[in-house]
């Protein structure tokens, strides 16, 4: 392995720093939902956002490859050593109050911060239960599901910058919140310490805009809110139906969630899929395919792709050591036994048979460490 910069003299430092414990025995299969990648250098676990703040400036100075782990549910790592130092966060505080404003940490984790809000009778995230990660993850690529995204809620963020070492709270405007998308994605310019949220009080639900739940439910509007708690239970028993809530014992949750976003594409694209759906498969299940208006043209289902593409749920089959998962295609799971190298070779089959058919080319969601899918 390449050396680093984390000399004796760095290592003293940080052991010395507040709220702060070195841990040199966990990995990355320990530290992500997918339970894959190799051992990093060393894991700094920070209990406060103090302590993240002064180990990543430390670390910076240094020039030490660092990375910022959570939950590590939307990380795709690298077999092998991997010389950089994980700072894992640990700053899970979370207050509320009868106005509807919620701080969390940023290492809170996002579904007991969801539970926590739907308890205290506050709305605007119950539609995002059952997702794995951190509180500090979501503004990051703007998390969403069932109609509903962080950007709805999200007043600001406590961010440490990396360029000047500075700590303020910055502004959701300034985020540029898009579609599973920030300008924090794929930068590592900023570190989220917390953030805010301004909830509704009225005990009520979003608006339900997303037919699945809506249905569930027995919504018959776009517009209609319903009581919090139930809402969260239907999302929750939703999202276990297709393995998306994190169970150990269950190795159709052993994956980064959904691996794929949405395509967003021209409408020509989207036209010219439905009419080779419509060739080869029928009017009918033509007539069916997802596409809705989104920025930039027609946003499609990268699930409803791969299944049209010839993936089946559990794709490859049942002795491979990564599938598709059992209950959903749009997830890549770790059967107990794989290696990062064996899931990459899977999310390149499998965007590259759905571009080979229709054209489109998926991309993954998760962040990428030490690895391509290219």
């Amino acid at each position: 392995m390449t050396d680093s910069s984390l000399t004796p003299d760095i290592h003293a430092r940080l052991a010395q720093t507040a709220d702060v414990t070195l841990d040199e025995a966990t990995t990355f299969a320990d530290l992500t939902t997918l339970h894959l990648g190799g051992r990093p250098r060393l894991v700094v676990r920070c209990a406060t956002a103090a302590a993240v703040s002064e180990v990543v400036r430390l670390l910076d100075a240094a020039s030490v490859p660092l990375l910022v782990v959570a939950g590590g549910s939307n990380l795709v790592v690298a077999d092998g050593d991997l010389d950089l130092v994980v700072v894992l966060l640990e700053n899970d505080q979370v207050t509320m109050d009868d106005t509807g404003r919620v701080v969390a940490g940023a290492g809170a984790e996002w579904d007991a911060v969801v539970a926590a809000a739907v308890d205290a009778g506050l709305g605007g995230i119950e539609c995002l239960s059952g997702i794995p990660g951190s509180a500090g993850a979501t503004p990051v690529q703007n998390v969403g599901a069932y109609g509903a995204e962080i950007a709805d809620v999200l007043v600001q963020v406590l961010l440490l910058d990396r360029t000047t070492g500075e700590v303020s709270w910055v502004p959701a405007v300034d985020l540029d919140l898009a579609y599973r998308y920030s300008n924090l994605k794929f930068t590592s310019r900023g570190v989220v310490l917390a953030i805010e949220l301004q909830l509704t009080t009225d005990g009520l639900s979003a608006p339900l805009r997303f037919g699945e739940l809506a249905r569930r439910l027995g919504a018959t509007s776009g517009e209609e809110r319903w009581p919090v708690a139930d809402v969260r239970a239907a999302v929750l028993e939703l999202r276990h139906g297709k393995g998306m809530v994190v169970v150990e014992s269950d190795h159709d949750t052993w994956s980064a969630g959904s691996f794929f976003t949405n395509p967003v594409v021209d409408p020509s694209v989207a036209d010219a899929v439905q009419l080779l759906v419509r060739e080869s498969r029928g009017d009918e299940d033509a007539d069916r395919m997802p596409r809705f208006p989104a920025p930039g043209g027609e946003k499609l289902s990268a699930a409803w792709l791969i299944e049209r593409a010839g993936f089946a749920k559990g794709h490859p089959g049942p002795q491979a050591t990564v599938r598709l998962s059992t209950k959903h295609t749009l997830a890549l799971t770790n059967r107990g036994s794989a290696t990062t190298a064996d899931l990459v070779a899977l999310a390149r089959e499998v965007r590259d048979g759905v571009r080979e058919v229709f054209g489109v080319t998926l991309v993954p969601e998760p962040v990428w460490i030490g690895v391509s899918i290219d």
